[in-house]
């Protein structure tokens, strides 16, 4: 990391977006990996329509993205100034 300046604070705050940023990876892996080992049994068993299982991928993929979005908002969820 090359800080441009000399606030510190910066170094703490980009620390605490990675932490956050390594979390939501950890939530978003732990999220596919188990809606796979549940889903693609049940669609290779044949339980599940090619339908319902192409809607099942796109929703999880939606889920994935949108708690990824969850970065792009500072933390605490107070904007900016």
């Amino acid at each position: 990391m090359i800080l441009l300046g000399d606030n510190l604070e910066r170094l703490h705050e980009a620390v605490e977006i990675s932490r956050r940023a390594m979390r939501v990876i950890r939530q978003n892996l732990a999220w596919a990996v188990a809606y796979n080992a549940v889903a693609l049994p049940l669609a290779m068993a044949g339980l599940v329509a090619p339908l319902a299982a192409g809607i099942g991928m796109a929703l999880s993929s939606l889920a994935v993205v949108l708690n990824a979005l969850r970065l792009v908002r500072p933390a605490g969820g107070r904007p900016e100034v």
